[in-house]
């Protein structure tokens, strides 16, 4: 039904005449104004704060009460064509998450000269007691006005690399991995790099032509002394230099901070000259997607072009792994497709039914697979309940492989660009993980990776297969 708001006017409006609304504060309330008054007070947001501070827990800004009273004020008492003259406040006690304030004015005086109304204004919370009281002076309007209701925006909050916090910590408790970075030839893609540093992540050998390097350290003001620095005679030589510093032993990890100009794939798997070892080596993305409540990790988009069953089998092997290595347990693997229904004209379907059986039968471990699933079936808890799924995945995965490079690519692409979420690349089934950031030098992105590269490299998870090499 449509829903109108409608105004008193200054004759209709009568002393003891009240108006009142009531709202419960959340956490969602706290943060939307902050980012909307720019008041980052640490005793709203920062919770490890608060709870030393004198309140002991997180508290709603003053003004969010203030701002409940501009409210009644603007839209029911007087209402539309209402003109803000004074306001008076006194705070009286604080408001919690999870408190619910009655926010009441009440027309205690009216001058009808001026055709102005003074208004006691009240809020209390679900104990009856005073939070917030005062009084409101307005121009009350002489015309009558009924509106219908603007219907607001939907807002989603979400602050970006929410999801690689944990990733990051956990990785920075470890110790730095040496690790060699393929040409930060951007100013970003360097700074990238320095923030890895100083987060504990690594402990960096930049390679690269010297000259280009040095001018772009020198517009971030870096002293590139500090930093073991190998030069080469261009990209190329770089990526070919780093793998051969990975196959040596000397790194524990590659970075490649930028887009892979310079032919890092081709060295990585290069016969006799690569990194390839004991299984397949495949491509992940850590995706940080805004409305989704976990990481989110895709596989393969950047390496494998149109993989066997055998090889989709390392795929998923490789993704559990890494799963298992930032801290998910038991990860949710969701194997994509068009539909649900196995289908002999869909490979993609077939080859889903096949890797779950390879887990009944062992040859997948850590994790749990289900598939053929349709990609809103696997992320949609609702879309899965209305296409009356039995699973353990579906509405929640942690890891979704893609039938092929083209399809992975197009589902990341479409998640950068439409869901403004973020992501971090890396390689893993060699000898030692390589870690690729967004191109853009994006820092969070860039923590993200080089996390992922501390974590993989720390714990392990290279897990001895029979599969194919890389």
């Amino acid at each position: 039904m449509t829903e109108y708001i409608e105004n008193r006017t200054f004759d209709e409006i009568k002393i003891g005449d009240r108006a009142s609304l009531t709202r419960t504060l959340t956490k969602s309330d706290i943060e939307l104004f902050a980012v909307m008054s720019g008041d980052v007070n640490p005793a709203h947001l920062d919770e490890e704060y608060a709870r030393s501070d004198i309140f002991h827990k997180i508290i709603a800004h003053g003004m969010w009460g203030g701002a409940l009273i501009s409210t009644v004020l603007g839209t029911m008492l007087p209402g539309p064509g209402t003109i803000y003259l004074s306001q008076t406040l006194r705070f009286r006690r604080p408001v919690a998450i999870g408190d619910t304030i009655t926010v009441a004015v009440t027309v205690t005086a009216k001058d009808a000269e001026k055709r102005r109304v003074t208004l006691d204004c009240q809020c209390t919370n679900q104990h009856g007691e005073v939070v917030i009281s005062g009084s409101a002076e307005v121009l009350a309007p002489t015309e009558k006005v009924k509106r219908q209701r603007v219907s607001l925006p939907e807002v989603l909050l979400h602050k970006p690399g929410a999801n690689y916090e944990a990733v990051i910590q956990r990785a920075s408790m470890l110790g730095t991995v040496r690790a060699a970075v393929v040409f930060p030839a951007e100013p970003a893609a360097l700074h990238g790099i320095i923030e890895a540093t100083h987060a504990n992540l690594i402990d960096p050998i930049i390679i690269g032509p010297e000259a280009p390097l040095r001018r772009v350290a020198e517009t971030l003001d870096i002293n590139l002394s500090a930093f073991r620095l190998e030069p080469t005679t261009d990209g190329r030589a770089a990526a070919a230099r780093a793998v051969a510093l990975a196959r040596a032993g000397t790194v524990e990890a590659i970075v490649d901070p930028g887009v892979r100009y310079y032919g890092l794939l081709h060295e990585l798997v290069a016969r006799d000259t690569g990194i390839a070892d004991h299984r397949r080596m495949s491509h992940i993305y850590a995706m940080d997607v805004p409305n989704y409540p976990r990481l989110l990790l895709i596989t393969d988009a950047g390496m494998n072009t149109d993989p066997t069953l055998e090889e989709k089998r390392a795929i998923v092997q490789n993704a559990i792994d890494l799963a298992l290595a930032l801290g998910i347990e038991q990860p949710k693997v969701a194997i994509l497709a068009a539909v649900e229904t196995i289908s002999p004209k869909l490979r993609s379907t077939l080859d889903a039914a096949a890797l779950c059986k390879m887990v009944d039968r062992g040859q997948i471990v850590g994790g749990i697979v289900d598939g053929p699933l349709a990609f809103e079936n696997a992320v949609s808890p609702e879309a899965a309940r209305r296409a009356k799924l039995t699973s353990l995945v579906a509405g929640q995965a942690d890891i979704l492989v893609a039938p092929d490079l083209e399809a992975g690519t197009m589902l990341v692409q479409q998640l950068d660009h439409l869901a403004n979420a973020q992501s971090a690349g890396i390689i893993v089934g060699g000898r030692v993980p390589v870690a690729l950031p967004e191109p853009s030098g994006n820092p969070q992105s860039v923590l993200a990776a080089c996390a992922m590269a501390v974590l993989v490299a720390r714990n392990g998870t290279e897990r001895q297969d029979d599969g194919m090499m890389g």
